[in-house]
Order: C-alpha cells, then sequence, then structure tokens
C-alpha cells in the first residue's frame, strides 16, 4: 500500500489513536505521524513503542502541516482541541474524528475549522475494553465498519480520500448523516453499555450477596457485562453526556420493552417470553452471519488458563 498522506497528526495516542499508528506503520499510509499528548509519560512511552516521528505537547505543534488530522481524544475535549488547533492548520487539510457521537462533535468543533479545511466527521466502530498507547494494535479495525458523516458542503474528493485511508485500515465504510449516526449508535453501542455499567453497579451494592460472590459465581452473561462496564470512564461519560437525546430515546424504548417482560414473567406468558427470546436469538446469529463476531465457545474469548 503507498502512503496516502504526508503527514498525519493524531490527538491523542490511546487504543484509537495508537492502533492507527500501527496500521498506518504496517501498511505505510503516511509519511510522517506526528502526535500529541499532554501527559509527558505518555509522550515517552508513544516514542518507545515507535508510534509516532514526533510528538508535541500542545496540539497546535503536532498538526502543523499536516494533511490528515484526527482527534482521537474522548469526544468532551473536542470542542477545547479544536479552538486551540484551528489556526494552526494546513489549508487543505482533512480533519476528522474518531468520536462515538457525532452531532456534538460538529456542534463543537465546526466553529473552529478554518475556510479551506475539510471537516469530515468519522467513527470506527472497533475498540476493545483496553486503553492507554500501549494497548493498540494494526489489526484493530480489520473487517470492522467505520461510518463517515460528511457535512452538506465537504469537498466529495476529500471524503473519498478519507474513505480510502479507512479501507486501507482493513474498515468497510458507511456514509450517514450526523444524527442518523447517533441515533443508530445510541441502540447498538451507547444502550449496551448504560445497561453493563448498571448491572455491575446493582451487583456491586447487593447487601445480600458478597463482592467474592459475584466474582466466583460469573456466569457468561454477568461476565460479559463486566468486559463491557471495563471501558474507559472518561470516554464514556463524555459519550452519554453528548448524546442526551438519542440515549434518551432508545433507553425510553428500552424500558418499555423491559416492562413488558416483566409483566409476562410475573403472569406466566411463556409464548410471550419465547417469540422475544427466538427473534434476539436470531439477531445474534445475524451478527455473526456478517462476520462481525465468532460462534466459537465463549464468545471466541477462550476458556480460563489453568495454572
Amino acid at each position: 500500500m503507498s502512503k496516502l498522506f504526508e503527514r498525519v497528526a493524531l490527538i491523542g495516542i490511546g487504543l484509537i489513536g495508537s492502533s492507527l499508528a500501527h496500521v498506518m506503520r504496517k501498511q505505510q499510509l503516511a509519511g510522517e505521524i506526528t502526535g500529541f499528548a499532554r501527559s509527558e509519560a505518555t509522550r515517552t512511552k508513544a516514542l518507545a513503542l515507535g508510534l509516532v516521528d514526533r510528538i508535541f505537547p500542545t496540539p497546535a505543534e503536532a498538526v502543523r502541516d499536516a494533511d490528515l488530522v484526527i482527534l482521537c481524544s474522548p469526544v468532551g475535549t473536542y470542542g477545547t482541541l479544536a479552538q486551540e488547533i484551528g489556526p494552526a492548520l494546513k489549508p487543505g487539510a482533512i480533519l476528522t474524528d474518531v468520536g462515538s457521537v457525532k452531532g456534538a462533535v460538529v456542534k463543537d468543533v465546526l466553529p473552529h475549522v478554518p475556510s479551506g479545511v475539510n471537516f469530515i466527521p468519522g467513527h470506527p466502530i472497533a475498540g476493545t475494553e483496553q486503553s492507554g498507547p500501549e494497548s493498540g494494535f494494526a489489526e484493530l479495525f480489520v473487517n470492522r465498519w467505520c461510518i463517515i458523516t460528511p457535512l452538506p458542503d465537504s469537498d466529495p474528493k476529500a471524503v473519498e480520500q478519507l474513505a480510502d485511508f479507512w479501507r486501507a485500515c482493513g474498515s468497510n465504510v458507511e456514509v450517514m448523516t450526523p444524527e442518523h449516526h447517533d441515533l443508530v449508535l445510541a441502540i447498538t453501542s451507547h444502550l449496551p453499555h448504560l445497561i453493563a455499567y448498571n448491572i455491575v453497579s446493582t451487583a456491586a451494592d447487593l447487601e445480600e450477596v458478597t463482592s467474592s460472590e459475584v466474582i466466583k459465581y460469573s456466569a457468561g452473561g454477568f461476565r460479559d457485562f463486566t468486559r463491557i462496564a471495563a471501558s474507559d470512564p472518561t470516554m464514556w461519560r463524555d459519550v452519554f453526556l453528548n448524546n442526551r437525546e438519542a440515549v434518551l430515546e432508545m433507553l425510553g424504548r428500552f424500558s418499555e420493552d423491559l416492562s413488558a417482560l416483566q409483566r409476562a414473567i410475573r403472569w406466566g406468558d411463556g409464548d410471550t417470553l419465547f417469540d422475544v427470546f427466538t427473534r434476539s436469538r436470531q439477531i445474534r446469529r445475524s451478527i455473526i452471519a456478517a462476520g462481525q463476531d465468532t460462534a466459537a465457545p465463549d464468545f471466541g474469548r477462550g476458556a480460563p488458563k489453568t495454572q
């Protein structure tokens, strides 16, 4: 793969930023990779891991002369970052992001984007519960979807160039509006995380069940919830605060459906339970058929290693 950009700036070197660095190195997508991290420890680690060629303590330094700038920090930081980097952005550069909220990102970032810079929000739907510069790996985006949400006046050539970049990272690319993206992700990602955090928190607060019993007797369902609930707290706090309308809409729908299940259990309505469980099972099979997960035992994560 030949390089798509002379210089790419990564604003944030966590899981997504470091994974982008790895895949850009592997596929030779950039002539130079620069980075920004406020923490000296993160800057030192990023250089030691070979993630970047140069890394700076201010975002404006990192984006200077960059052809592609990617915001890889929590979405709550985007407004301040955009204000800092705006004057330093190169005319003709593409500015994008990896946040799982798009409407709020447009609202926070767009006012600080100078004329001549192509602001094209994006969201790679890929990740793990890990965080930090050492958590990244080049294969994170392979066969995952990346949603690009161009604005009405986005340059089609810049949109296609960004799409080519994500395809080169291994992603499938879909284009939609920021509003539709936020509605889709509210049900497929944000609400499941909210439920996971709540279930794990409820278990931790149970007086009748000790914490050691919760850990010792965790069945597959609860164990999977704890994996989701181990995700970065800062990132998810910002997601819920910045996509509140869509999340509250989906949470209302979920609460209504949960009440229906509660009634079915209370009145012994086995037919309703069977119907819901059957339809839900089909969704799981469709996800496997689409190549977005594996049918291997224990959801592909394998059995615990024995000593």
